[in-house]
């Protein structure tokens, strides 16, 4: 890994063994992109890949050389309106009226490891080894501005980060109306874009398009990254698929509005843009006052999409995740949502953690309806106080007797939220996200709290410190069950509305970082209906998220074989509910339920007393065997097998480190008519390595190579006999013992 600079030709080299990014400061002083892909041999120069010369229309953006066209030309941080008439990286509204800004190089610094971006969630170091930093200082003479554009290349992942940071000198207030993570130009648009994109109940469906001339993008202008798009977008080449090709990843590490977007321009070249969404943004800088953009983790691979993905798990789950629940096995839980929904007291929620224990689920979590007058979702939102006719105890007293039962205890919370009928409402109405004279939109009757205050998140913060203070609380369920509309503060006056949105996820990262300062050992998982706001921001806070409301096992395949796209499969919820499923209204067997959500942060999402007896007894397999292979599940190596999205099967599989264990899992949809056998090719293990593979309670020794190239031969009349539709099948993987 090293980061060169070439001080006579201004060039800036980024490099470890996967990749190389090349950076050149042009002939007008602003930054051009040369180079992104596979690790080429440095030299002394790459200035013959600098692509100029004038075109028909094209506008001379300097006196020398006089052929540079910043509309032809491939730049690192571009700006429209001075030749270049493509959407730029920033917009900033000067005094004058004026929009045209020329930022030009200055001075850099190179340091090892990687600063941190605090308020904001960025991935990190442990150790200064892992990685190197670039800062570029590049100024603008007319504003008196500075643009820190900041890039961290790792040691040992293909992964390159990037933020941008304006600090304001002069004497006149500017305007940011656009101001992106990053941006790059790629000499070529002959890539499909893959993008994760869907709503509730289906969040994360992989789409794939070829890139046409014109925009292509995804976004969210909701207030928070949202269940219709995923912050992420992929460049893959036509032929690239899971196991080979090539494939540029963009993550935004970010929780709010937000755009990814790529532009074909008329010469056939690709500009990737990603940031918060311009949209819905503005912020005034006076001279002394800055702002910096949230990260964006960009990942190369030339071994198709799985290993982007692989890089993206390791990095998101031991360099973004954090904290005392990082590396440790999850726990099972059972959830009583769909068990009881509000309708429950003490002794209801007793009796269910009772046969919880029975099974062997270690943590039990109470949902929506212990607070207020908590019966319906029409009132007590915000009322962060115990109902005492539900619970006579309070949340301490019912937390002690779980933990006298042998299992955890854990609590659902939805901070951000208000129902009007409701005491902290009465007490303070212009506390709410609304606009003076509008109709005040409700959503799931409720609305949505103005954290971009301090004295919000302040009473917010006092309320639940006191709660959770007083209980033995092990895990919080975070929930967030609207998105933001009339975007509005009475905190601040008309120039600062278009602050509001950004400062409203800010606020979303204070609260989360007083609770988890004052709870280190608390495991947080983060919900938004769903998984509306399953993005890298909120993995810095809380390593896992529900993945998704609608918990049936079929409808969950697609749900979670997107979602690995970029996430690790340890930040993945995943439950086993009742039949019918409360969603879909689907019956799936219990064995293919479990054979789904064990490929993630398992538990349950029922009664456990309503199943017979034969039912619990597949239960206790289904945890003693998620037990026994958790370590090899969250921290092995996922592979995607077959999709979901391209026909009626899906396979995946996780290998560990060594390569010496390996679980894969089928799944058949519907039932086919006089099926034939299907091969199923695994990936990941050691050629020569024998293995003992065990699949309907049948063993065999094959080697590595037998598995992946020959494969595993799949008996899809044996699914028509003995599973009919909906079927699934475990196959276990382990080094043969001579």
């Amino acid at each position: 890994m090293s980061i060169i600079y070439h001080e006579e030709v201004r060039e800036f080299h980024l490099c470890n063994e996967y990749f190389s990014y090349i950076i050149q400061v042009m002939g007008n002083g602003q930054l051009g992109n040369l180079y992104f892909g596979k690790r080429v041999t440095d030299r002394e120069s790459f200035s013959y890949l600098f692509e100029t010369g004038e075109r028909p229309h094209a506008a001379i953006s300097c006196s020398e050389p006089v052929d540079l066209c910043l509309e032809y030309t491939k730049q690192e941080y571009p700006a429209y309106g001075t030749g270049d008439y493509r959407y730029g990286a920033c917009v900033i509204r000067q005094e004058n009226g004026s929009r045209t800004i020329g930022f030009t190089y200055q001075s850099h610094t190179i340091i090892k490891g990687k600063p941190s971006i605090l308020p904001l969630p960025s991935t990190y170091v442990e150790e200064d080894e892992e990685a190197e930093t670039l800062s570029i200082q590049l100024h603008d003479d007319v504003m008196d501005t500075d643009l820190i554009l900041t890039y961290t290349i790792y040691k040992e992942l293909p992964v390159l980060t990037r933020n941008a940071r304006f600090e304001h000198h002069g004497k006149e207030e500017i305007l940011l109306t656009t101001a992106m993570s990053g941006a790059i130009d790629l000499p070529d648009s002959q890539y499909e874009m893959i993008q994760l994109s869907g709503a509730w109940s289906r969040e994360r469906y992989i789409k794939r398009r070829p890139l046409e001339q014109g925009i292509q993008s995804v976004y969210s202008m909701r207030g928070i990254s949202s269940a219709e798009h995923n912050p992420f977008i992929a460049l893959a080449r036509k032929e690239t698929t899971e196991s080979s090709g090539e494939v540029y990843g963009f993550s935004l590490v970010y929780s709010g509005s937000f755009l990814g977007q790529v532009e074909v321009c008329s010469h056939d070249t690709a500009r990737v843009l990603m940031g918060i969404h311009p949209d819905t943004f503005e912020w005034p800088l006076q001279g002394g006052e800055s702002f910096q953009t949230p990260e964006l983790v960009m990942v190369y691979s030339n071994q198709g999409l799985s290993h982007m993905s692989q890089v993206y798990h390791r990095l998101y789950r031991t360099r973004l995740a954090r904290g005392y629940w990082r590396d440790k096995e999850r726990p099972v839980l059972l959830n009583n949502w769909e068990a009881t929904y509000m309708d429950f007291n003490e002794e209801k929620i007793l009796s269910i953690a009772k046969k919880a224990k029975e099974t062997g689920v270690e943590l039990f979590v109470l949902d929506d309806g212990w607070f207020g007058e908590r019966n319906d979702d029409y009132r007590s939102l915000g009322d962060w106080f115990v109902n005492k006719e539900k619970l006579p105890g309070g949340i301490k007293g019912l937390s002690e007797k779980i933990e006298e039962l042998g299992l955890s205890f854990g609590l659902w919370i939805e901070p951000e939220m208000v129902n009007k009928n409701s005491r902290f409402y009465e007490a303070h109405p212009d506390w709410i996200i609304s606009t003076p004279g509008r109709f005040e939109t409700p959503s799931r009757n409720q609305h949505v709290l103005d954290f971009s205050r301090i004295e919000v998140i302040d009473a917010v913060y006092t309320m639940l410190k006191d709660v959770i203070g007083n209980a033995k609380i092990s895990y919080i369920k975070w929930d967030m069950n609207r998105y933001l509309t009339e975007c509005f503060s009475r905190g601040v006056d008309a120039k600062h509305q278009g602050m509001v949105m950004h400062k409203y996820i800010l606020g979303v990262y204070e609260l989360y970082t007083r609770l988890i300062r004052d709870f280190p050992k608390i495991l947080f998982e983060s919900c938004a209906s769903g998984g509306a706001r399953f993005d890298p921001g909120l993995l810095f806070f809380a390593p896992q998220a529900w993945c998704s409301d609608n918990t049936d096992a079929i409808d969950r395949l697609k749900i979670q074989y997107g979602t690995t796209m970029v996430y690790p499969i340890s930040s993945i919820g995943a439950h086993i509910s009742a039949v019918p499923n409360h969603q879909i209204h689907r019956v799936t067997d219990l064995k293919t339920r479990g054979d789904v959500a064990l490929f993630g942060a398992f538990g349950y999402e029922l009664d456990l007393n309503s199943l017979t007896p034969e039912e619990v007894e597949v239960v206790k397999e289904q945890i003693a065997f998620y037990k026994e292979n958790r370590a090899l599940l969250h921290q092995g190596t996922f592979h995607r097998l077959k999709s979901p999205f391209e026909g009626n099967d899906t396979a995946w599989m996780v290998v560990s480190q060594e390569k010496d264990r390996a679980i894969a899992a089928y799944y058949q949809v519907l039932n086919p008519a006089n099926a034939g056998w299907l091969r199923l090719k695994l990936t990941g293990l050691l050629e020569e390595m024998p293995y003992k593979v065990t699949i309907w309670d049948q063993e065999e020794v094959l080697t590595g190579s037998q598995l992946m190239y020959a494969g595993i031969p799949i008996d899809r009349v044996r699914f028509s006999k003995d599973r009919g539709d909906f079927a699934s099948v475990l196959i276990m993987i382990e080094k043969a013992v001579k």
